[in-house]
């Protein structure tokens, strides 16, 4: 008697355990309170689209938060104008002395560096030029010597910030014909100089996401003038009274979370075997000797 009922009492004691795991297991996990104005509108670079960064970080952000981010991807000169403007919510950006001037204004705050990649040369195979291995300044001087195709953003991008600044800096003034204008974005620009067998700047992460696509190789990279740094600023709400103020901090929080430097330290790696990106959170520019 005494053992029957030290085993009814055991089995009645699994089967309240089992019970209590098994509602555990089933009980649904809660959505993220949802936020007084969940609409918030980003302006970035074209790159962070065009390599597909965007796509892995954003449906994360948005299931964590319950906000809903509507991207302008353009180029960074044209970013900062609607952050300006305060025609958009948070800035992801890469063109370092142009920003500093926005927060200057007044117009953004809060102007953190999340993470970096780099700027390369390519080409044709062909390298008519010949600047292959060759310094960023010795290969603008052979491009231009050679009146080789050239084919320049021409959007005031950070890119095309960065390409104009390098032939400055190597004393040069790039011209027609051989130096063309795309006005587009870095997917197109890279297409069409493939089509004109032509050299262009690109960032590595553009290039790697459109590498398929096109026959143009890397020809020169490794400079450190062709260091490519990226900054999420939100705008200014005390300025611009209509800026989601509680969206961009939450965004720019987001990005420089755990979750969110290890997403960007990770994208890439399983289809390029490389990071498109490298992750900063933390640092400033003084890390990188700037």
């Amino acid at each position: 008697m005494r053992k029957n009922l030290f085993f009814l009492f055991g089995l009645l004691t699994l089967i309240l355990v089992a019970a209590g795991c098994g509602g555990k297991d089933t009980a649904a996990p809660q959505a993220p309170p949802k936020p007084a104005n969940p609409n918030i509108i980003l302006a970035t670079t074209t790159s962070t689209q065009d390599s597909g960064l965007l796509d892995v970080l954003l449906p994360v952000f948005e299931k964590k938060t319950g906000y809903k981010v509507k991207t302008v991807a353009v180029g960074t000169g044209q970013a900062l104008a609607l952050g300006e403007k305060g025609e958009a919510d948070v800035l992801l950006v890469h063109a370092p002395a142009a920003e500093k001037k926005v927060v200057a204004s007044g117009a953004a705050v809060n102007r953190q560096l999340v993470m970096h990649n780099d700027f390369v040369l390519v080409g044709p195979a062909a390298d008519a030029a010949k600047i292959k291995a060759k310094t960023t300044q010795e290969a603008l001087q052979a491009i231009a010597e050679a009146k080789a195709v050239f084919v320049s953003r021409g959007d005031d991008s950070g890119t095309h910030k960065m390409e104009v600044g390098l032939w400055k800096t190597a004393a040069l003034k790039p011209a027609a014909p051989w130096y063309q204008e795309a006005d587009a974005g870095m997917g197109q620009t890279l297409k069409i100089a493939d089509e004109k067998a032509g050299y262009t700047l690109t960032d590595r992460a553009t290039y790697l996401a459109q590498k398929k696509n096109i026959k143009l190789e890397i020809l020169v990279e490794g400079d450190a003038k062709l260091l490519n740094i990226y900054h999420v600023m939100e705008v200014n709400s005390e300025k611009f009274a209509k800026a989601n103020q509680a969206g961009a901090k939450a965004f720019r929080e987001f990005l420089l979370s755990s979750e969110g430097q290890a997403l960007i330290a990770a994208f890439g790696k399983d289809k390029y075997g490389q990071p498109l990106f490298f992750a900063d959170g933390g640092k400033t520019e003084k890390d990188f000797g700037l």
